[in-house]
């Protein structure tokens, strides 16, 4: 007897009064879960391969279909919930870890939802961005301490090489074979036109686009993909990957199925194998380890690019930190533990790490302690949705933002979460042709560009409100913010006072 387990859980709701039959969404489901029965002449649809991507949505030119929650439910338990029993009958089945991506999709706490921005009113009035200049540029590496003149009274260049951005947004980590080229592409034309960055990901760096190497952070990461001389060259910065906020402590694994010919010459590795990086790297077991390949990095390019180091927001965060700024890192990234993946265990996914808020504020709290805080800038991620999310990070003691659910998004990703399937209907996270050439690079380039201005104006309406014309007047004032509904040891670790103090 065959039983089901199982359940869909979403189920595709057809209006036959609509439907006119032309197929499209057949044609447009990488998922295979339409399909035409050509002897009853009716269109069907497979409900347990549907990921909710709503792709068939999008394109039913009379509005035909929708995708629902099922409402078929497992007896209410509030320990063992619909989902975990799910879970179990899955590894059950299978004896395997279970797969997810995208960032945590857990109920858990947002700090950015708890914590309110001050404004200005009498004493202190509001400036008007359209009339007055606000000054969102900000600048990325280690800050001199001294001003060093000569004997002319001249002044002495001393300062170390850093990262010029108009706009303090960069684009995350998302490696070349975890997205496609075309989402790549996007990447860097939007990287380049806003005066910002990209960052290639662990996947080197396609011989196309070293054209935009002028805005692009190639990464190091424990696996050495596509690293070489040209590579690292290329790049404006360099980041060394020690962990990322969706699966701290592990290394990365890209499904062979997605390393074709070009992914295969741009990582170095035959085509057609798994690229497993290891989950430590194997030269680096000490931040004295750590200061070797940080210096031997600035040996290979001449000392004229920035070194970041990026890690997970972990418990001992703010120590980890301390040591990375000694160790002659220029820029310290730390992703949060609702950072995106292109596929993590989902246990660790979901349960290991710390929320980027608390993280940050533990971070510039110690390196301001101790007398080191403009030895490195700060970039934080970890699921910044808002131009209200990059304020509250900066005056959390944020330099800088990494996005990069975000720009998927607004390239047109619906957040099904399932990228380690590599059946993107939307182009995006997906190696097959016939789905990567769904996503037009311009056009999505253009929304990329779309996104970050209107975030940009927003930043500087809001600083205006506050009573403050640049983005360094802004990082680690908390006295901008306030915590709502939050615990004293919440407000303690984030450093600000409780709404109505």
């Amino acid at each position: 007897m065959n039983i089901r387990e199982f359940f869909p859980l979403y189920e595709v709701a057809r209006d036959p009064a609509r439907c006119v039959k032309c197929k499209l969404c057949v044609r447009e489901c990488a998922n295979e879960v339409h399909a035409f029965n050509e002897k009853l002449g009716v269109l069907t649809a497979d409900d347990s391969k549907c990921v909710n991507c709503q792709r068939c949505v999008a394109v039913c030119p009379t509005r035909a279909l929708k995708i629902v929650r099922t409402d078929n439910t497992y007896k209410v338990n509030a320990n063992w919930t619909g989902d975990a029993m799910r879970e179990v009958y899955q590894q059950a089945q299978t004896g395997g870890v279970l797969l997810a991506s995208m960032g945590n999709p857990q109920p858990g706490p947002i700090y950015w939802d708890k914590l309110l921005l001050n404004a200005s009113q009498v004493t202190n009035p509001p400036i008007d961005p359209l009339r007055e200049p606000m000054e969102t540029r900000v600048f990325l590496g280690k800050k001199p301490g001294s001003i060093l003149r000569g004997p002319d009274g001249k002044l002495i260049p001393n300062q170390t090489p850093q990262l010029a951005l108009r706009k303090p947004i960069l684009f995350s980590a998302m490696s070349y074979g975890s997205i496609s080229y075309n989402a790549h592409a996007a990447l860097a034309r939007a990287a380049q036109e806003l005066g910002i960055y990209y960052n290639t990901g662990e996947g080197g760096l396609h011989e196309d686009f070293y054209a935009y190497g002028d805005n692009t952070i190639v990464q190091v990461a424990s696996g050495r993909f596509g690293v070489h001389t040209d590579y690292l060259s290329t790049g404006a910065a360099i980041e060394i990957k020690m962990g990322q906020g969706a699966k701290p402590g592990i290394g990365g694994h890209l499904p062979g199925i997605k390393v074709g010919p070009d992914i295969s010459k741009t990582r170095m590795i035959p085509e057609g194998t798994d690229a497993i990086s290891p989950a430590p790297h194997h030269d680096i077991y000490s931040i004295e380890d750590l200061r070797q390949l940080v210096f031997s990095l600035k040996e290979a390019t001449g000392y004229r690019k920035p070194i970041i180091v990026k890690v997970a927001a972990v418990h001992n965060v703010a120590a980890i930190a301390s040591g990375i700024a000694r160790s002659g890192a220029d820029i310290i990234a730390i992703d949060g533990w609702r950072g995106g993946t292109g596929a993590a265990p989902a246990r660790i996914r979901d349960n290991v790490g710390i929320p980027i808020e608390l993280a940050l504020a533990a971070v510039d709290t110690r390196l301001r302690e101790e007398g080191i805080r403009d030895e490195v800038s700060l970039i934080v991620g970890g699921s910044i949705r808002s131009s209200a999310d990059l304020v509250k990070a900066i005056a959390l003691g944020a330099d800088a933002v990494y996005i990069g659910t975000a720009a998927l998004l607004a390239m047109g990703c619906h957040l099904c979460r399932s990228c380690q399937q590599g059946k993107c209907n939307w182009g995006i996270a997906t190696q097959r042709p016939d789905l990567v050439a769904r996503l037009d690079p311009d056009e999505a380039a253009r929304r990329l560009i779309n996104l970050v201005t209107a975030w940009d104006h927003e930043l500087q309406e809001i600083m205006g409100g506050m009573g403050i014309n640049a983005v360094e007047a802004l990082r680690g004032n908390r006295l901008m913010l306030r915590g709502l509904g939050l615990t004293e040891a919440e407000l303690r670790v984030l450093g600000v006072k409780h709404a109505g103090e």
